[in-house]
C-alpha cells in the first residue's frame, strides 16, 4: 500500500492494492468471494458509501433458514454462498476514486501468489486449531492448505496459490467483468454447482455495486459518517448516541465514576442487542425507515430505561439471541491531503463457507447465515444484515480526520464504540484508545470483558 500511494495514488488504490494482499494474508476472513463496504472521503470534505456486500443468489434454497441453530457455529454447506460482489466494489471505488491504472494495483499480490509465501502466523493459528484442522483436511480447501500427505500447512511453510494468480491477472487485464460475465464466471459456477451451491450465471451478471449517502451523527466537534444499513453503522451510531448524553469526559473513567460509566455503556449494548433485528436492507424492507435509531429523541427514551442500580432480564432490552460471528478484515487510509478511506471485507465466518473453487483459486463465501437469528425468510437479490461499520470522524474545525472499522462480526461494535469513546471523550491518545482493553456484550447479554480489562 505504501509504494502504491508513494507512485501518486489515491487512498482508495492504496486501500484496494491493500485488500487484494490480505486476500493471501487472511484468506480465512475475506477475499473475491466475498464482499465489501467503502466509506470515502474526498480531498473536498465530501463523504460516499460504496457497498458491494452478497446478496441472495435467484434460485436459493428455499427452506434454508430452518437450518439455522445456536449450536451450528459452522455453516459449511454451499447452499450458504452468497453472490460475491468484491471485486464489483473495487471497480465502482477505483472508477471513483482512482488515480492509478487498475491492472497496477493487483501487481504485488499477483507476484506473491504465484511465488508462494510463509503461512502468516495468524493464519497457521487457525490452520492449526484443532476442529478447523479436521473441517479443513475433509473439505475442498484441502486442495490448497494442505501438503502432498493431505495435512495442513503449518505456520512458516510455503504456500503457492497459482488458480488465484491467474485469476488476479486476468481481472487486472480484463477489468471486473472477467470475474462476473467471462470464463472465470463459468469456471466459478462450474465448481460451486459441483458442491451444491445455487449461484448461477445470471446471479453474477445482474450483481451491481451500489454508492450511498452515509449516515451522519454529530459527536461534539466531530462528525461520524456511517454506512446504512443493512450494514452496522445504525448500531454503533446508536450506541455512541446515547452514550453521548451522559456528557462523558476523562474523569468519567475514574474511580466509582468508571463503574457506572461502565454500567451504562453494558446497558446500552444490551438494548443494542435488541435493536439489531432491525436492520435490513432497506429495498427489502416494508417498515419506515429505521434512522430512527440515531435520533436523539429515542437516545433519550433508552438513558430514562437505564437504571443505574440494577440490570434486567433479556425481554426488557427487546434482545434477540443470535450467532456472534467471526471472520472480516479493515483497511484505513489517510493521505496528506485530507482524503481518507474506511473498508472493511468479509467472506462471514472462518473461512467462509469451505468451498474452495479449484478452477478459479477463490474461497466461497457464506453470507447467507447471517439471516439466521434476524429474519425467518430469504428473497432474491437481498444483502444480509451486517456488523460491519467502516465509518470516518471528521473535524472540520480541528482539520482531523479519523478513519476505523473493526473485524470480528458483531464485536465490531464493541470495539469501535469503545475506541470512539476513549479517544473522543476519555482523553486517550489513538494508539492507547485502540489499544485498551473492552467489554463486549454477546448475543445473550453475556458481559466479557477483555482479558486485563480492569474490572
Amino acid at each position: 500500500m505504501k509504494d502504491i500511494l508513494e507512485e501518486g495514488g489515491s487512498v482508495v488504490d492504496g486501500a484496494i492494492a491493500a485488500l487484494l494482499c490480505t486476500s493471501l494474508m487472511n484468506p480465512q476472513s475475506m477475499g473475491l468471494g466475498g464482499g465489501a463496504i467503502f466509506t470515502v472521503l474526498d480531498r473536498m470534505g465530501n463523504v460516499t458509501i460504496i457497498t458491494s456486500r452478497e446478496t441472495v443468489p435467484k434460485h436459493f434454497q428455499k427452506d434454508l433458514l430452518k437450518n439455522c441453530s445456536q449450536s451450528n457455529f459452522f455453516y459449511t454447506d454451499a447452499a450458504w454462498i452468497g453472490v460475491p460482489g468484491e471485486i464489483r466494489g473495487y471497480e465502482l471505488a477505483h472508477r471513483l476514486y482512482g488515480k492509478l491504472p487498475w491492472a497496477k494495483l493487483f501487481e504485488a499480490t499477483i507476484r506473491l501468489a504465484r511465488d508462494g509465501f510463509p503461512v502468516p502466523l495468524y493464519l497457521g493459528n487457525f490452520l492449526s486449531h484443532p476442529f478447523l484442522k479436521r473441517k479443513i483436511e475433509k473439505s475442498s480447501l484441502c486442495d490448497v492448505f494442505c501438503n502432498k500427505n493431505r495435512t495442513v500447512l503449518q505456520a512458516g511453510e510455503m504456500l503457492r496459490l497459482p488458480a488465484l494468480a491467474n485469476t488476479l491477472s486476468t481481472i487486472a487485464e480484463q477489468g471486473a467483468d472477467a470475474f462476473y460475465t467471462g470464463q472465470i464466471a463459468s469456471d466459478l459456477i462450474h465448481d460451486v454447482t459441483a458442491a451444491g451451491g445455487t449461484l448461477s450465471l445470471e446471479d453474477l451478471r445482474s450483481f451491481k455495486a451500489e454508492v450511498m449517502n452515509p449516515w451522519t451523527l454529530p459527536l461534539g466537534d466531530h462528525v461520524l459518517y456511517l454506512p446504512p444499513p443493512p450494514a452496522g453503522g445504525a448500531i454503533l451510531g446508536f450506541v455512541l448516541n446515547v452514550m453521548k448524553g451522559y456528557k462523558l469526559n476523562p474523569s468519567s473513567v475514574e474511580g466509582a465514576q468508571k463503574t457506572l460509566t461502565y454500567h451504562r455503556y453494558v446497558e446500552v449494548s444490551k438494548f443494542a442487542n435488541g435493536q439489531r433485528k432491525m436492520i435490513r436492507d432497506p429495498s427489502f424492507s416494508s417498515g419506515k425507515n429505521p434512522n430512527w435509531l440515531i435520533k436523539e429523541e429515542f437516545a433519550e427514551r433508552i438513558r430514562k430505561m437505564i437504571s443505574d442500580r440494577a440490570t434486567h432480564s433479556p425481554e426488557f432490552y427487546n434482545a434477540t439471541p443470535s450467532m456472534d460471528r467471526l471472520g472480516t478484515t479493515h483497511v484505513s487510509v489517510v493521505a496528506a491531503d485530507g482524503s481518507a478511506v474506511s473498508v472493511t471485507s468479509t467472506i462471514n465466518h472462518i473461512f467462509g463457507s469451505m468451498v474452495y473453487s479449484h478452477k478459479t483459486g477463490v474461497i466461497l463465501n457464506n453470507e447467507l447465515a447471517d439471516f439466521c437469528g434476524y429474519q425467518n425468510r430469504l428473497s432474491a437479490g437481498e444483502q444480509p444484515p451486517s456488523s460491519m461499520a467502516p465509518a470516518i470522524v471528521y473535524s472540520k474545525s480541528k482539520k482531523k480526520t479519523l478513519a476505523i472499522g473493526g473485524a470480528g462480526g458483531t464485536m465490531i461494535t464493541a470495539a469501535m464504540a469503545q475506541t470512539l469513546m476513549n479517544h473522543l471523550w476519555f482523553g486517550k491518545n489513538l494508539t492507547d484508545a485502540i489499544g485498551a482493553p473492552v467489554i463486549f456484550v454477546d448475543a445473550n447479554n453475556t458481559v466479557n470483558p477483555e482479558k486485563h480489562f480492569d474490572k
